[in-house]
């Protein structure tokens, strides 16, 4: 029998927010199905009611003709649903094989674990996905795209009827994404049926034959992928149309003196590394995943250790061993992982902005609540958060307002950061978040702030840099300016030994 998935009239509110209203779709088998849409449109929402995370207000989902009740993971994964979540589920303190195999590890008699088999099944996958660890690598020792494909791995392994992919790449370079692609080809010539979120226009036109568009927590539209534009896209899921978001850019015209230079930084992941940073400045780093582009960043503020080398700001020679010293030295760095590293969901928008600058918005020996507040209205007045309130917990905002709440702290006029270090700031970004943060890069140079840029979107890098540093294997392998750079001649850099 035919493998198919329906949702039928599902709808879901919170207080205040209806996130769902009566969203019906069909997805067929040996199909890939977008669901496109603005962040807060209902996409995630629509996966976790899918996955049993959430139980919907009302409305059923059916699956080959029989209707199912999705009470829980379990029953989700009993119904033959897999979910692969952008906030990753895994445990970093233990093994890839581990991970892999967590509710389902092989097991010998008296129920120990056959770990010699758990080893070789994993080695299968990894060599399936071409990925260069081992089974008993800890996953928190690895890159974050590594461990968005150990999460793809799980779900693969389950062998499910029903996969939901949500942002599977935004972590990924190029050639993760070629493997992803290919692994999901496979699974179409399998019969699976196929959920896909994404907010990268190009891969949608490239791997999808259905999407489904959502706004505001209800379904626009369901068009075939092949007949459909780019444009139309963007006005059904946006309600405006984008233009060329990268000629509409306002930029800084006016470089100045340089204001960072990293000397020879050397440690165990990077190697001799040298630039500069000019005031005024959009400084791109480009390359692979493992290039060392954010252990890069990472050792200039001070997050990780260099055995050798060394930094200079406004040519002065500068030890920074911390990231206290670093943002002494006027160094701010936006984390590639927002949620782990850059915000504390369960806390306020009003918080998580005035947390470096405690010490100055008190009275004696309390916290000003009033200076606070107005540190919080400023950021959001600058950034268009959109929120209801400055006391909304930063967890339920969306990817772009939650990088929008850690830009509003890192240039409130209380610390007013010289340099600012932007890694993958636009990840899971909805196209419409996107141009806005690319304005507010623009906006940040033309203020005299030098900006350091890492994206695995090359186009991002490209459209939006003066400069671009190109790294291999924990070096440096070219500088070019934007008028010299293509994807051709920067990925022949990034590949280069």
């Amino acid at each position: 029998m035919e493998r198919y998935l329906e949702v039928n009239n599902i709808s879901k509110s919170f207080p205040g927010v209806k996130a769902l209203q009566n969203i019906s779709f069909r997805a067929e088998s040996g199909t890939v199905t977008a669901l496109l849409g603005e962040n807060g449109a209902g996409k995630s929402t629509l996966l976790k009611v899918l996955s049993g995370v959430l139980k919907p207000d009302e409305g059923t989902v059916v699956i080959s003709g029989k209707e199912v009740k999705v009470q829980d993971t379990h029953s989700a994964f009993e119904a033959g649903i897999s979910i692969i979540y952008q906030e990753r589920q895994l445990i970093p303190m233990m093994s890839v094989a581990e991970n892999i195999f967590l509710d389902d590890s092989p097991e010998k008699k008296f129920g120990f674990v056959d770990r010699r088999t758990l080893r070789a099944e994993t080695q299968k996958l990894l060599d399936k996905f071409q990925l260069p660890f081992g089974p008993d690598e800890l996953v928190g020792r690895l890159p974050v795209a590594y461990q968005q494909m150990v999460e793809i791995m799980k779900a693969y392994r389950r062998d499910a009827d029903i996969i939901a992919f949500d942002e599977p790449t935004a972590p990924l370079t190029e050639k993760e994404i070629r493997i992803l692609f290919s692994i999901i080809e496979e699974l179409k010539q399998q019969g699976k049926v196929i959920l896909y979120v994404s907010h990268r226009m190009n891969e949608i036109f490239e791997i999808t034959d259905r999407i489904v568009i959502f706004k505001d927590g209800q379904m626009v539209d369901v068009v075939n992928t092949a007949e459909t534009t780019e444009a139309a896209l963007i006005r059904a899921m946006v309600g405006r149309d984008i233009g060329d978001t990268y000629n509409k850019l306002d930029r800084n015209t006016v470089i100045g003196e340089v204001i960072l230079e990293a000397k020879g930084l050397t440690n165990d992941v990077i190697s001799d590394v040298s630039f500069q940073l000019h005031r005024g400045e959009v400084l791109g780093f480009a390359g692979l995943v493992g290039a060392g582009r954010t252990e890069t960043v990472r050792a200039v503020f001070g997050a990780d250790r260099i055995t050798s080398g060394e930094i200079l700001i406004h040519g002065e020679p500068v030890k920074i061993t911390s990231p206290k010293e670093a943002i002494a030295s006027r160094i701010a760095l936006c984390p590639e992982d927002r949620k782990e590293q850059g915000l504390i969901l369960k806390q306020t928008i009003r918080s998580n902005i005035s947390m470096p600058v405690l010490s100055k918005i008190k009275n004696g020996l309390l916290l000003s609540r009033k200076k606070e507040k107005a540190l919080a209205d400023e950021a959001v007045e600058k950034y268009d958060i959109r929120t209801p309130s400055i006391d909304k917990i930063a967890g339920e905002l969306s990817g772009g307002n939650q990088q929008k709440v850690i830009l509003g702290r890192w240039t409130s006029s209380l610390i007013d950061m010289d340099i600012l270090i932007l890694d993958e700031p636009t990840k899971g970004i909805d196209v419409g978040a996107k141009s806005e943060i690319y304005q507010t890069i623009c906006n940040l140079a033309k203020e005299g702030k030098g900006v350091i840029l890492i994206s695995s979107e090359l186009t991002e890098v490209i459209n939006l840099s003066d400069r671009i540093i190109v790294m291999h294997n924990g070096h440096v392998t070219g500088t070019m300016t934007r008028e010299e750079a293509t994807e051709e001649n920067v990925l022949a850099l990034a590949m280069q030994d």
